[in-house]
């Protein structure tokens, strides 16, 4: 049975083991080292240290920590916006109810009122009157926190 590894366990939950830590070719990277190649918030700084300190090339800095050149530059722009923080896995996607805006909210609050309205049913006349796709689950959310408060 093979043993556990908790670390690459707890990176993996964290969203920041590195898919390929085969591919960093750094020296100070080896096995046993005090770097891991698995960790990638520690592949990506040390990364943009070479470069920016070592004065490598961004292209080779890439290939030798096993990035690619777009990884580098958003790795960059990140860490220049954000410090070592830039270099934490974000949420993909958009954030929040960004179409339940105040005028839909309005919108579902008074139909609601005209009877027990299905969420389905609500969204086709969101879209038809209003202009705007919402799915039915959002609405559905978006009725319940309102409940909650």
């Amino acid at each position: 049975m093979p043993k556990r590894d908790a670390k690459a366990e707890r990176l993996k939950a964290l969203g920041v083991l590195n898919p390929s830590p085969q591919r960093v070719r750094a020296a100070w990277f080896e096995p046993g080292g005090f770097f891991d190649a698995r960790d990638l918030v520690q592949v990506k700084y040390e990364m943009l240290r070479h470069a920016n300190r070592e004065g490598a090339a961004k292209a080779d800095a890439a290939t030798l920590f096993g990035l690619s050149r777009p990884t580098f530059y958003q790795a960059e722009a990140a860490f220049a916006r954000d410090g070592l923080s830039g270099l934490l896995p974000r949420q993909r996607g958009p954030k929040g109810a960004h179409k339940l805006t105040p005028e839909v909210m309005a919108f579902i609050e008074q139909h609601l009122g005209d009877g027990q309205m299905h969420a389905r049913a609500l969204a086709r006349r969101i879209e038809v009157e209003l202009g705007v796709s919402v799915h039915p689950r959002s609405i559905e959310r978006a009725i319940a926190r309102k409940k909650k408060r």
